[in-house]
């Protein structure tokens, strides 16, 4: 039962929307979801500001990174606010392999990658006898990361399709997931 759901495209196309939309199906049909999501934070004028780091099973949320901030892990103008960020991935990772019904990660890219802490963890969910829904940045290419999957399916968010991945995927996965979880 390694099978991961794997979501990637390019920036600003929906992959967290669907993320979401999938997770909350699961989640009203009773499937306990553990994890981690990545928001973006911007300012009142709509200007991204940063990243949040929020705990899917407990709701706890710390920054991940902020435009600006002093930090010696930098991916492009933003600094990884990592004492906090490390302590939110903890506590939802290790929560999420021992207690969730399937583990969810939005977003593993460059800039949570960048926290060592994040990376441990993450091998451990790939090795978890747990469904996964993970998503991917669009230039993922860490072999090591790749080489843990053993069974998945990836699903490319384009313009031309989030409409239909969002009307059909989350009732597909729960489905299949239903049935995964049935024969533990």
């Amino acid at each position: 039962m390694l099978k991961a759901y794997i979501i990637t495209g390019r920036p600003g196309l929906g992959k967290s929307t669907l993320f979401s939309n999938i997770v909350n199906e699961l989640i009203k049909h009773n499937i306990v979801v553990g994890g981690i999501r990545s928001p973006e934070v911007r300012d009142s004028k709509g200007y991204r500001i940063g990243f949040k780091i929020v705990d899917l099973l407990s709701g706890e949320e710390g920054w991940l990174a902020k435009r600006n901030y002093s930090s010696p892990i930098r991916v492009g103008k933003y600094g990884v606010v990592v004492d906090e960020a490390r302590k939110i991935i903890e506590k939802a990772l290790t929560r999420a392999i021992n207690e969730a019904d399937v583990i969810a990660i939005d977003e593993v890219g460059p800039m949570e990658l960048k926290i060592d802490l994040f990376r441990q963890l993450l091998y451990n969910v790939l090795k978890s006898n747990k469904p996964k829904i993970l998503v991917f940045h669009i230039r993922l290419n860490d072999p090591t990361i790749w080489k843990n999957l053993k069974e998945y399916e990836i699903f490319t968010v384009t313009l031309e399709n989030r409409e239909y991945l969002n009307k059909t995927l989350p009732e597909k996965i729960l489905k299949e997931i239903q049935e995964l979880l049935a024969k533990r």
